[in-house]
């Protein structure tokens, strides 16, 4: 009897052989080919001279040739100055370059490099089919065995095979692989995130496994899973190849099981024969999941594997381990679903940013934290801009339950198009079958575009025949052509749009929360994700540039910190670094906020949760690029405006004189797993002192899964508040973490009259202003529109956009500004440090004053914060003793319109009796020349761009030789 059981225990699962692997990681020699001759010469004839660890790339082995000005880069350079300014010829030194555009590499290369191993293949391989796997080599690769040439493989996306059967006896051999990371027929663009220098850099090397696998000659060449909910079952497509020159007959044996889930889950194994006459055989098996299988979404994970075996002889032949999850991502109308449910996708935009190795990480561990950092933010979505992440990143984006848009490796713009009959066009399909076919079971490789804005006049041909391609052959992801911004063409295939319509900040006009971008997105029928949101830059945080331990190192950092030192102001870095990032936040708050309240937007993709460090610096991350927070605004505070459930207020202004109410329409944006059944919100009204000043509940419902559901109105009678003060509307949904609040302000409807008898008030710098100042009396200058010295720089209240280098100094050119809430200027004009909402009546499109002949040492009272590519000391309110007098200038307006600007009004209040009082005692003097200085029409703009033209033709070049 126990005869009998064990042979069907054999029978049922076979005498399991498992493949046989060596890894070929450790030491390696190596040798340069910059000449380009090894193939010519049979290098790998001969032993290479140096030595080499793999995996690693040629940067982390300290192989290449040293940064220099003539370096020539892969990657567009859209601000040339650095080459040509003499202020930043000191930075153009061996001895202290120091590179603005993006991090800068000890060394660098392009070209081919060879790697070379001995290796001794065991004896029980003989008659095995033998595969050498190279991981994320940097690209295109070559291998010998011996002296004799096995093939050429270029791919950016999955790892190469090389398949060694008949090539490899077992004994001594040695393997040469020849790595060229050279942009050549195949030109994906070279500002693509698979090889720019903006992001990962353009290295050489193999960074994932390097292993020889050894198996039988008839194997699963492919297994792609199709989950079928309504029907309880896994479709099973098995690709099998046969290398025994016979017909084979056997079984297939199919079983699952959960494996991260708190319930275990196993359906019934099956088996099913089969039989293959020649090299290749299709096979699709309906693998019954049973009634209680778990499905897979960001809320429960729910993962199986698939144990496949090909059994020939009651013989295990072929084993494979298959990840997959049981989900349905589809859309119904205007909307992502997943598993028949609502989802809106809260997405970041992941660009390769990983300084440390200068490529994406290898180990899934690293994949887990930078998803559950983004998860403990709110979001539920990472687009792989122009470039596909390793295997690694799927794996853990299944862990964690991250919906993921992986793209095809390229950008093919500048020097590259769509569509024209290159060779890309036929790289990107193949691309995207490899990816399809080494990560199509993966349950979060839920969409694919081609990559990011091509250029090309056929590119909707193209990518119309891309979508439908895909559309008829995998139907388990949806598909775009391309990600892209608004003055790309149209593709009408497309199954959801990325497009950046719905996205931009509303401070053309007093700020308010009761906009969306519903005119944006009203005409369309499909899935409209808005491209690229945010952007929104803040200043480098300088101490940041200690973290740079690996192969790059943020030069740029360090010469912003010095320029901005040598424009006397220095000490200001971290101030400057804390009060942008308040303004960053704020954006980025109003901006998602929009989105959320948009009718029928599916979702967003920020440009970024972190920052992106090339592109001219584009430090528009509210995390920095090691996905570590900056310390101005915590996770918790982010996650109250973008979460899975988020309380939203149309709120009609965020200014109040006191004789008005507040008042506010309340909704809620809820794509969490369920229902919020008998769901009770409260709202209460805090002053600056956090005390409760009004409160109450809204009518207990149920909050249903989707957007714009109305919970209520708040009105609150302001005339109680006799002071000018901030306070704070904050609404919760009680029992839940669930919660978000809006600063606003209130002022005084009457202000005191103020004796300013022994205060001159001007609007230019007069005849009598001067003498007033030469006689030791008090000057108020409002200068707004009269100044000339800094007009050139544009301030808006918004900050800088992805940054001014790579826009070639499109405004806005500030960052907000800094001030000092306790200077006794302030006494009655209740502020922060930083920008916030109340100031825009003040300094949006405000002029702002260039100081930078002002004495050493000064400092406004308001002082906008420049882009960091000038450093240029500005002023907005500053004040100095001038001769025997006391002068405060300002370059906004305060004054007109008081009844209708009542902020400025309050400021000019707070002002005029701040001139009144004995604390005004200007701690700097300045001379009468520098006041009259800023008002000279003869004035020119000292910043000069160099050229008008493509900056990369204009660098300087590497000298040629004689």
């Amino acid at each position: 009897m126990i005869k009998n059981y064990l042979f069907i225990l054999c029978l049922l699962f076979g005498n399991t052989i498992n493949a046989q692997k060596i890894s070929l990681a450790g030491n390696w020699q190596f040798k340069i080919d910059s000449a380009d001759v090894g193939v010519k010469d049979k290098w790998f004839n001969s032993k290479l001279s140096e030595t080499i660890k793999l995996p690693g790339s040629m940067l982390e082995n300290g192989k290449g040739s040293p940064v220099t000005i003539h370096t020539q880069w892969t990657g567009s350079i859209y601000d040339s100055s650095w080459y040509f300014n003499p202020h930043l010829a000191k930075y153009r030194t061996p001895e202290n370059l120091k590179f603005p555009f993006w991090l800068t590499p000890a060394k660098y290369y392009v070209g081919a490099a060879w790697y070379q191993k001995a290796i001794d293949v065991p004896k029980n391989w003989s008659n095995k089919r033998i595969v050498l796997t190279l991981e994320r080599p940097h690209t295109e690769t070559r291998v010998w065995i011996d002296n004799e040439e096995i093939g050429l493989e270029n791919s950016m996306c999955v790892a190469q095979t090389f398949d060694l059967t008949d090539k490899l006896s077992t004994g001594k051999h040695t393997i040469s692989i020849r790595v060229d990371n050279r942009i050549k027929a195949i030109n994906v663009g070279k500002d693509s995130h698979s090889l720019t220098d903006h992001t990962q850099g353009n290295w050489n090397g193999i960074v994932g496994k390097i292993e020889l696998e050894a198996e039988s000659k008839i194997w699963f060449d492919d297994i792609q899973i199709y989950p079928d909910l309504v029907n309880h079952l896994a479709k099973v497509k098995i690709v099998l190849k046969n290398y025994l020159q016979k017909p084979v007959e056997g079984q297939i044996k199919l079983s699952a099981k959960s494996f991260n889930s708190i319930k275990a889950h196993s359906p019934k194994l099956i088996l099913s024969d089969f039989q293959i006459d020649g090299q290749e055989k299709s096979i699709t098996i309906d693998y019954p999941m049973g009634d209680d299988f778990q499905t897979w979404d960001e809320f429960s994970p729910a993962l199986y594997h698939l144990s496949a075996e090909i059994i020939v002889k009651k013989q295990v032949q072929s084993a494979r381990k298959v990840q997959f999850g049981m989900r349905d991502f589809a859309i119904k109308g205007t909307r992502f679903e997943i598993n028949g449910r609502p989802i809106f996708l809260r997405g970041t935009v992941e660009n390769c940013q990983f300084p440390l190795t200068g490529y994406a990480p290898m180990d899934v561990a690293s994949w887990e934290k930078v998803f559950r950092k983004a998860k403990a933010y709110g979001l539920n979505h990472f687009r792989f801009h122009s470039y596909c992440p390793p295997e690694a990143a799927f794996i853990a984006a299944d862990l964690v339950g991250i919906y993921l848009q992986p793209e095809g490796p390229s950008w093919a713009n500048h020097g590259s198009s769509l569509g024209d009959g290159h060779p890309i066009d036929q790289f990107i399909m193949d691309e995207t079958n490899r990816m399809a076919k080494a990560y199509g079971n993966y349950a979060s490789f839920c969409m694919l575009a081609y990559g990011n804005e091509p250029r090309g006049g056929k590119q909707v041909d193209y990518l119309t025949k891309f979508i439908n391609y895909w559309k008829t052959k995998d139907p388990r992801r949806k598909y775009t052509g391309a990600s892209v911004a608004m003055s790309w063409p149209l593709v009408p295939s497309n199954e959801y749009m990325i497009k950046s319509g719905p996205r931009g900040l509303p401070w053309n006009k007093l700020p308010s929360s009761t906009e969306d971008f519903a005119d944006k997105v009203k005409d369309f029928k499909v899935p409209y994700l808005t491209h690229e949101l945010g952007q929104w830059c803040v200043f480098p945080n300088f101490k940041e540039i200690s973290k740079y331990t690996g192969v790059y190192k943020a030069k740029n950092y360090e010469l912003f910190q010095e320029d901005l030192k040598d424009k006397d102001m220095g000490e200001l870095g971290e101030k400057f670094f804390l009060a942008t990032g308040k303004l960053q936040a704020l954006s980025y708050k109003t901006e998602i906020e929009m989105a959320f309240r948009t009718p029928i937007s599916a979702g967003i993709q920020m440009l970024g949760l972190n920052d992106y460090s090339g592109q001219g610096t584009a430090l528009v991350g509210i995390l920095d690029s090691f996905w570590e927070e900056k310390g101005y605004i915590s996770q918790a505070e982010f996650a109250q405006f973008c979460n899975t459930t988020v309380p939203l207020a149309r709120i009609p202004k965020f200014v109040y004189k006191n004789s008005e109410s507040f008042e506010a329409n309340v909704e809620m944006y809820h794509f969490g797993k369920d229902v919020l059944n008998n769901a009770l919100a409260s709202w209460q009204i805090l002053d600056e002192n956090k005390q409760v000043l009004a409160k109450g509940k809204f009518d207990k419902t149920n909050i249903p899964i989707g957007n714009n559901f109305n919970i209520g109105k708040v009105s609150f009678a302001l005339n109680a508040i006799q002071k000018a003060q901030k306070l704070v509307f904050e609404v919760r949904i009680d029992n839940t973490t669930f919660m978000n609040n809006w600063e606003f302000w209130v002022y005084p409807e009457k202000l005191p009259t103020i004796n300013t008898d022994e205060i001159y008030f001007c609007k230019e710098l007069d005849a009598k202003a001067e003498e007033v100042l030469q006689n030791g009396g008090k000057v108020f200058l409002e200068a707004a529109g009269k100044i000339e010295k800094g007009k050139e720089v544009v301030n808006y209240f918004q900050p800088v956009f992805w940054n001014t280098s790579w826009f070639k100094m499109r405004p806005p050119h500030t960052l907000g500004f800094l001030c000092e809430p306790t200077h006794p200027a302030f006494q009655n004009f209740p502020t922060e440090y930083h920008s916030n909402l109340q100031w825009w009546e003040i300094t949006n499109r405000s002029q702002v004053m260039l100081l930078d002949s002002f004495p050493a040492g000064f400092r406004p009272i308001v002082q906008p914060i420049d882009t960091w590519f000038l450093n240029r000391k500005l002023g907005l309110i500053l004040e100095a003793k001038v001769g025997k007098g006391k002068l405060i200038i300002s370059s906004a307006d305060l004054s007109s319109e008081p009844d209708k600007r009542f902020v400025a009004r309050q400021l000019l209040y707070s002002l005029k009796t701040y001139m009144n009082s004995p604390q005004f005692n200007p701690a700097s003097s300045v001379d009468i020349k520098e006041i009259k200085a800023l008002f000279d029409k003869n004035y020119k703009s000292q910043f000069k761009t160099y050229t008008k033209d493509a900056p990369d033709e204009l660098k300087v070049k590497k000298p040629t030789a004689n």
